[in-house]
This record gives structure tokens, sequence and C-alpha cells, in this order.
């Protein structure tokens, strides 16, 4: 956990608490304090009233900019915290809480309403939650409240209620992911250059998202044979896929979308339309209520672009290196059957579909989930097609463990209605059961006449988390539909003249399961799919993956590996195997050894991997593929502006081929913006504001990020709805830049632009001696401020003050008692030696140059000459 500031500055009353016991309640009285004012060692008649801080949780009355702790969770931002002086003794003093802090704390409803304020309505009158405690940690720059759970919103860690959600700035934002390939064949076939692309582009308005997302494809085809019909092929194309917009409703924890969509239904199959919706939002649910994400697994023989698309619009794209893959960053919004595409270097093709799989529809005791969704059913290309439609469905948690869930969806001609039931229970999983039934009318010829069909469609899911055994298993399709079942897009396929029907689903069986034995080293994961149809031949897709690690001699963390897979597609089927063992080589590398057996093609590999840094890391395989000798490499780098995949292939005899990756944006909003790279396209995403100070690292959940020449830097690993947290990393400032803030927090609805600043300083370092007009200096504890308001040195009790970010010529106030009471102008140029007491005149303000009495010069020359430091302190943090 990184500390909260490279250094804090402290100001009178904060030291006197660091010399006390350093934590202090403000608003419980305890016994005074007595203590010698001798231990403060003062020149000359210097005085110090310290009976104020003889009571215990007195704390200086003023201004003081602190991180707000709420039951040991820090609150998003710091804030500015007043301390009054008791109204009937102003021996104490309290905290003033603002009805913006307070409305941070996540009150519920009837507690928040009948709060009484004072001070003009500016502060929350004290005493009116029982068991409330408010402390300030001066040592920590903390308030710390602690507040009985009965008053709080549902919390989990990690996780905020909605008064903590943030919808950010208005801005734009400009996703993309490109790949480009290019192949060369070795024994005159064609030669080929491919450059394929998908991204978002949208404007942020308030809580409001508008995105249009795209894709294109440009494959240049140059044939090396000798005969007539040998000669260039260029095809291009260029679409908009996609036109939407929503926003969050944080109140009903639900989201508004509106434009062309994907119906994605806990009951209903999919389908796509344009039109609108209202559903409670998942993502704002606690974590441990939240539904399943899709996970995709497979095997690339050679490095391969893996393609996620849903009825024809591509959702992610990416590029993987030879052998196993898993997406597991779809997000569980993603939902419905997903169309898989594996392109290989060696110009194979692997396709096929996966049915995501559902949890059980459960909610908790009392509170209800819900979609409601009308329009016009889509085809590709814009174009509408059918009538009218609407839908509903809702889950209601009836009873501690029981869930109703139901729903009803349809148009003139076709409905189908749905009843299910949820039970959790508890340390045996959660199980549901549902029947969806069906009626179609259908008014033309098709493959099932004319006239009405009905049919039930069975379904049954299953859930379970083995904490003990680190393991999960999702059963959720044992499904069987009747022949006359049908789903909304098979009816709008049926209803199309000339169509065939596209589904006919009988039964399906999906089951996942992942379990890790951790004192054996052993982990396995299992991905199961099996459809029977009522016309066709039955279709079976699974991946298994069994790992174990070991130690062999003097080796740890030797590894090995294999995984089956059988993937099929309009009859045709991808089986086999892959093998692999890898031992550590060094601290950040690995060799290892790959074979993969199947599919008509056998081939193995020696590898060598290596991780650069967090950022970076490459791997190069040599081995033999039917027979022939095959070279590849690939390299991977998360970089500040895009991450970045290069891949590069030989096959000796028949093929070479390259390949790049690029995937990044642009984020622009009124505070400035960045390039950067992304990984949820037109997602959501933190700007991050350093003062103006370039190259300062910035770490989220991902990689480093690295602020331009305009001091923004973009964090776009962030998470909807949770607590997220980016940092400076400190070991890695630039050499002339502190940090005073390093942490910020933010939590952000989902597609929201975030904005938060860190206080950084740049410049030079330097120990100077300031003096008054009169000859004195200002007090001790004094703070010198830049004209940002940022606090750059404290003043000790000689006038001696170390001073951060110091520029030629730059203009500093020095404050006291909450005020700035005199200035001082810095030297241009600045002298050679900065560390040997430099002397700053502080003119009143108001005074325009510095002017210094000729009477007072000499004893001012005399006191500087005794400040002979020859070595700036160490900035430490509060927090060691």
């Amino acid at each position: 956990m990184p500390d909260h500031s490279l250094f804090r500055l402290r100001i009178l009353p904060w030291c006197i608490a660091l010399a006390m016991s350093g934590s202090y309640s403000s608003v419980w009285a305890e016994d005074d304090i007595q203590f010698d004012s001798r231990f403060l060692e003062l020149k000359g008649d210097t005085k110090i009233d310290l009976k104020r801080f003889s009571s215990q949780g007195y704390v200086e009355p003023g201004k003081y900019n602190l991180q707000v702790q709420l039951n040991k969770q820090p609150l998003a931002e710091e804030y500015d915290i007043y301390w009054y002086a008791g109204e009937d003794d102003a021996s104490k003093s309290y905290a003033c809480l603002t009805p913006e802090l307070v409305a941070q704390f996540g009150l519920k409803e009837d507690v928040a309403k009948n709060l009484q304020w004072s001070h003009d309505a500016k502060c929350l009158k004290s005493g009116q939650l029982e068991g409330m405690e408010i402390k300030a940690d001066l040592s920590q720059s903390a308030l710390v409240i602690s507040l009985p759970q009965a008053y709080l919103e549902y919390t989990y860690p990690d996780w905020d209620p909605p008064s903590r959600w943030d919808d950010g700035i208005s801005g734009i934002v400009a996703d993309y992911s490109i790949n480009a390939q290019t192949r060369h064949e070795e024994n005159g076939g064609d030669d080929s250059n491919e450059i394929s692309g998908n991204g978002t582009v949208g404007v942020n308005l308030g809580p409001w998202r508008m995105r249009a997302d795209w894709q294109t494809n440009y494959q240049h085809t140059r044939s090396n044979d000798d005969d007539e019909f040998s000669g260039d092929e260029t095809q291009k194309k260029w679409e908009w896929s996609r036109y939407y917009a929503w926003r969050a409703l944080p109140s009903l924890k639900a989201k508004l979308a509106l434009g062309e969509d994907y119906l994605r239904s806990d009951i209903f199959d999919g389908f796509n339309y344009v039109g609108g919706s209202v559903s409670t939002d998942d993502q704002m649910l606690p974590p441990n209520l939240r539904g399943y994400a899709p996970d995709i697994s497979g095997v690339a023989h050679t490095t391969a672009k893996v393609t996620v698309s849903q009825m024809g619009r591509v959702i992610y794209e990416t590029q993987v290196p030879a052998g196993p893959f898993r997406i597991q960053d779809l997000g569980d919004s993603v939902s419905g059957t997903l169309h898989i595409r594996i392109e290989e270097q060696n110009g194979q093709v692997q396709e096929y579909d996966i049915s995501t799989a559902s949890m059980p529809y459960l909610t908790r005791p009392g509170q209800v989930r819900y979609k409601i969704m009308m329009g016009r059913p889509q085809e590709w290309g814009h174009h509408v097609e059918g009538e009218f439609f609407s839908g509903a469905e809702a889950s209601w948690g009836i009873a501690n463990g029981w869930s109703l869930y139901g729903g009803a969806l349809g148009d003139e001609n076709y409905q189908s209605a749905a009843l299910g039931v949820g039970r959790d229970l508890s340390t045996f999983g959660a199980v549901a059961f549902d029947v969806t039934h069906s009626h179609t009318k259908l008014d033309k010829d098709t493959a099932y006449g004319k006239g009405s069909l009905d049919g039930n469609s069975f379904r049954v899911s299953y859930s379970k988390d083995f904490d003990q055994l680190n393991s999960r298993v999702t059963f959720a399709g044992y499904r069987f539909s009747e022949e006359n079942f049908m789903t909304m897009s098979e009816y709008l396929d049926a209803s199309d003249s000339g169509m065939v029907r596209t589904g006919n689903d009988k039964e399906m069986y999906t089951a996942t399961y992942n379990q890790n034995f951790r004192d054996a080293g052993v982990s396995v994961y299992l991905n199961y799919t099996r459809h029977t149809y009522w016309d066709r031949e039955e279709q079976t897709n699974y991946n298994i993956m069994l790992s174990h690690y070991f130690n062999m001699g003097s080796i740890r963390n030797v590894s090995i590996s294999m995984t089956g897979y059988r993937y099929e597609y309009d009859n045709q089927a991808d089986k086999g195997m892959y093998i692999s063992l890898s031992m550590p080589w060094g601290d950040n590398s690995t060799v290892s050894y790959n074979g993969n057996y199947g599919s008509g093609t056998d081939s193995s590999q020696v590898g060598y991997f290596s991780r650069v840094d967090d950022a970076t890391h490459y791997q190069l395989n040599v081995g033999t593929s039917d027979k022939h000798t095959s070279v590849d490499g690939y390299y991977s780098h998360d970089g500040s502006l895009a991450q970045v995949d290069l891949s590069a292939n030989y096959h000796e005899g028949q093929y070479t081929s390259a390949g790049l990756s690029l995937q990044g944006g642009a984020t622009l909003t009124a505070h400035g913006g960045a390039l950067h790279r992304t990984q949820n396209m037109g997602g959501t995403r933190l700007l991050i504001d350093a003062d103006g100070v370039a190259d300062v690292p910035v770490e989220g959940n991902g990689a480093a990020v690295y602020t331009n020449m305009f001091g923004k830097a973009v964090v776009s690993d962030v998470n909807n709805y949770y607590r997220n947290q980016a940092y400076i990393d400190l070991n890695k400032l630039p050499e002339n830049a502190e940090a005073t803030q390093s942490v910020v927090q933010a939590t952000l609805t989902e597609g929201a632009i975030g904005y938060r600043k860190f206080a950084v300083i740049s410049g030079q370092k330097a120990m100077a001696v300031l003096r008054l007009q009169d000859g004195s200096h200002p007090p001790f504890g004094a703070e010198v401020k830049n004209d940002n308001e940022q606090t750059v040195g404290l003043v000790d009790d000689d006038g001696n003050v170390y001073l951060a970010g110091v520029k030629p010529g730059e203009h500093m106030s020095v404050f006291w008692s909450g005020v700035a009471h005199c200035d001082i102008n810095l030297p241009d140029p600045l002298p050679a030696d900065l560390f040997n007491g430099l002397l700053l005149p502080c003119q009143h303000k108001g005074n325009v140059a510095p002017v210094v009495p000729d009477d007072i010069k000499p004893v001012i020359q005399e006191q500087t000459q005794q400040v002979t430091p020859t070595n700036p302190p160490v900035s430490v943090s509060a927090n060691q």
C-alpha cells in the first residue's frame, strides 16, 4: 500500500499534537492534561499559551485539509475540515461536518432526512447519532469517524453505496483496437496484407454517455501464380455498427439505455433491436450479488487473432501467442451466444459458438431486480424488421433464501412467458428452475407452414463456490426445449420469407468447473457445452486444463500442464491436446517445452519467456511443425499511450508472417486530456492531473502510465462502481518533483470520465532563512505556499525553512493563524548553492518590492551565518 504522501506538512497545533498522543477525540471530553511547557526550547521571551491544549480532543480552530475515514474506509477525496471553538467552553473545539461531507457517508434515507444542522445549516449538530465518534488523527492528516452500521446503507469491501458514486466530468472519448497482419507464401501462393479494427467514439455530458461503435477491414491479396487469373485483389469495409446512449439511475440501482442494443436477459434469448430499456444494473450491486462474467477459452496453433462477435458486431479482438488462452475480461454485461473466430498465422481459421452461462436469478429478500424493454427488432446494417415489441422480467426476493422470477416478451404475432423459482441453499450453493412457454403465429409460408406453434422450454441452473477447496462450479444448462418452442430470434428468421429455422435447439448442457488444490499444487479447469437439435447433428465443445506446480531439486515452481480441447462449427471439429512443461530461468524468465497434437497438425517447440518489467514481456519459440522447422516470436508492452503486441512467424518452406496489434484511446475534457491504453471500449476511465508536472508515474490496477507534457494521464484499468485507487510510484518520480499527496480514490459510474488531481511540486530544493522587516522571523510552524496554494515549506523556531519546488523568480506567501501575512520573492537566477542559508526577506502583504531597513541588515546577516546546513532534510511520510 503506497504512502498517502511523500511528506506531510504540519502547523503549530499539529506539532504539539504529535508531541502528545497523536490521536484525539473531538466529541468526548476526558480528564484535562497538564504538561510542562519547558519541554519546548523557546528563545528569548517567546511565549506560547498551552492551556488550550490541555483538554484532550482539542484541535486549534481553523481549516485543515484531511483525509476522511469512515469506519476505517477512506472516502474518495481529501476535505477542508473547519474546527470551531466550543460555544459553551472555549477550551474545547469540534469539527464541522458539512452537508456535502455527510452525504458521502451513505446514511439510510430515514436517518439522513431527520438530521439537524447548525452554523446556518453548514455543520452537523453533534449528539444526534448515538454511538458516533469523531477523532482527529493529526499525525496521519486524517479525520477518523466511527459510525454504527445500523445508520448506513449496505456496504461491502471496495464497494461504495450510491451516495459516493461519481458521474465524472464531461468530455470526449475515442478508443480503438487495430490489428495488422502480413503473410508471404514461400511456394508461389498468395501474399496478403490485412488490417482490421474496431472501436468506440463518444461524448459524456453529465450522467449521459453517448456512443457510436465502428469496425473496419482492409485486405489486399497478391497472387504469385503465372496463369491468366493471377492478379491483385483488394477488399475494403468500414461501417458504423451501433449507435446508443445510456445513463445510470442510482436511486433505482438501474440503467436507462436508448438506441441500438442487444437484448440481455436472464430468461429469454437475445437479439438485436433499436429502442429503449430500463433495467437493474448488476454492476451497481455489491460484488457478492453480481452475475456471471463469460470465460472464453481455446487453443491457438500459432500466433493468432481472436475475434469475439455477437450478431455480427465485434465486441472484442486481440492477438494471442501459440498455446491455450483464456479471455476473462469481457465483463458481466456480456451475455447470450458469442461467436469465436481464431485466425492463425498459417492461414487456418477456427470458428465456434459459445452460450454464456447464467447464474441463478436470485435476489436479496425484500428486493426486486427487473428489466423493461421495448422497440423494433433490427437486422445488421441498422435495418429494422418485425413489429414493435415489448417485454419485462423481474426477480423478487420473497423470503430468506427464496426468489420468484418470471417475465414476458412479445409482439403481435409472437408471445413468450416464463416463470421460475430460485433457492439459496447456503453451503450447498444456489439452484434455480424455470419454464418458458412460447406462442408463435406464422402468416407466411415457411418450413413450418402457416398457423400457430406452441412449445415449452425447461431450464435448471446451479452455482456453488467451495471456499475451502478454492473452487467454483457453475452448471447453467440443463435446458430442454420442445420442437415447437421458438425464441424471438428464431421467430424473426422464420417469418422472413425464404428463411429456414436457424436454432431448433433440443437440449443444451453447459458446465464450468474451476478448482485449485493448493497443498498439492494442482489446478483444474473445465468448460463443457453440448447442444442437441431437432433437425441436425449435435455439437460438443469442451476445454479441460490440468496444471501441476512442483519443485525439482533446487529448481522451484516447475509447472506441467495438459489441455484437451474440441471445438465444432458447421459440422467441422478441431480437437487435440496441448502439453506444456516450464521452469524458471533466472528471476523473471522461464524456459518451456510445448507440444500440440491433433487435427492433422502436430507441432513441438522449445520456448523462452521473459518479463522485462511490469509492462513488458516477450516470448521466443523454436521447433517443428509438420516436420518443418518453425520459429516465432511475440512481444507485448503496456505503454502509456497504447497496448502494443508484435508477432513474427517463419515456417520452413511454407510462409513468413508478421503481426501488429495496437489498443488505445484518447480522452479530452475541459481539464485537459491524454492519449492512453484502454481495456474496455468506451468504458470508464480516470483522468489524472499532476499539477502540470510531466513524467509522473501513476498506477491503478495495471502497469504504470506516465503523465504527458501537460501533466495529464488516463488510468483505464478501473472498474465500474468499485472503489478504485490510483497512486503515484514515489520511487520513480522525476528528480525535481515531490508529491504532497500521492493517492486518490474514485467510485465511478459506468462509462464515466473521473477526474482527480495530485498535489505534485516540481522544482529545486533550498534551505532558506526568512526575515520580516523588523528583523524578526515568522512564528514557528508558519506555512510557506506557492501561487498554486501548495504548501512547500514549514518555518522552524529560528526562521529557517526547507523549501521544495523552488523556481527562479517565483512568488510565495507565508501563512500563520490561517492568514497570509507576508510575501517572498525568489531571486532570478537562483544561486548555485541553495543549501547555504538563502536569505529571503518577507514583505508584509501589500508591499511590492522586498525592503530591509539598514539597521536590521547586520542582525539578519549575523543570524544567517549561524545557519550552515550541509544536507537537506530527508522527506519522509507521516505514515512511516
